[in-house]
């Protein structure tokens, strides 16, 4: 019904022949994915294009571009716009994560405005929500959650949504020595999948994949991804072992 997902953030790390060497390595794994499932890279700026040649001959192999900026066009020296990456045959724009919103006080109002530049170019959001420990210390995470959704999606319509994709990041559980547990993170992706059936209806919320994001490894991918409403996942430090990759991937149901 909807598409089940691994995409893996390489952040910035990397130099450019370690990053082909990297997608060369989970390439010559010689996954089978199934029907409806993907496999999105999503690389530094520079290598973009070079990520996007490698992977073009397999079949539900994509490339993402790890965020761009919130003008169409103009004087914004070193900043990368959605119509740019659209020209090099990117597919998806991470928005909105964790590390955006906490370093470059990216609101969720330039989110919404990221959004739509995405979207206009053709290009497909993976959108970055969560919480961070105060909040889940407070027991106030669905309101805070909510509050990002309704102010960066709920302008959308529905055929727009689409083409989102939803990525929960629990902020909480990431280099805190903290653990969210698959039963707190299938709460989370069920609280908003009825917040998107709430406003766009039962239909879109269903279609919509959400992914997780909070340190998802080989060790809980499985009982991560058994649950009804995690639809895959948004990985970081995993995802620069082509082996670790691999076998999250292959833990897709």
């Amino acid at each position: 019904m909807r598409k089940k997902i691994v995409a893996g953030n390489w952040k910035m790390n990397l130099t450019l022949a370690q990053g082909e060497q990297l997608i060369n390595d989970i390439l010559q794994a010689g996954l089978k994915l199934k029907e409806g499932q993907e496999v999105i890279v999503a690389t530094p700026f520079p290598y973009l294009q070079k990520a996007k040649s490698l992977l073009k001959s397999y079949p539900g192999y994509f490339v993402a571009a790890q965020n761009c900026y919130s003008e169409k066009s103009g004087a914004y020296t070193g900043e990368v716009s959605a119509e740019m990456l659209q020209s090099i045959g990117v597919d998806y724009v991470i928005l909105g994560h964790s590390e955006r919103r906490e370093y470059f006080q990216e609101s969720n109002a330039m989110l919404a405005k990221k959004i739509d530049l995405v979207l206009a170019a053709g290009l497909k959001p993976i959108f970055c929500c969560g919480e961070p420990l105060e909040i889940r210390q407070a027991e106030t995470q669905n309101a805070y959650v909510a509050k990002q959704l309704e102010e960066s999606l709920y302008h959308l319509t529905e055929e727009q949504l689409k083409n989102v994709v939803i990525a929960y990041e629990p902020i909480w559980a990431i280099g805190t020595g903290l653990t969210a547990s698959a039963a707190q993170a299938q709460d989370m992706h069920a609280f908003i999948r009825s917040q998107i059936a709430n406003k766009f209806g039962r239909e879109a919320a269903l279609h919509t994949s959400i992914l997780y994001g909070g340190s998802a490894k080989p060790g809980n991918a499985a009982e991560l991804f058994a649950n009804a409403d995690v639809d895959g996942g948004l990985i970081g430090g995993a995802s620069l072992v082509a082996a670790d990759f691999v076998a999250i991937i292959e833990k897709l149901a």
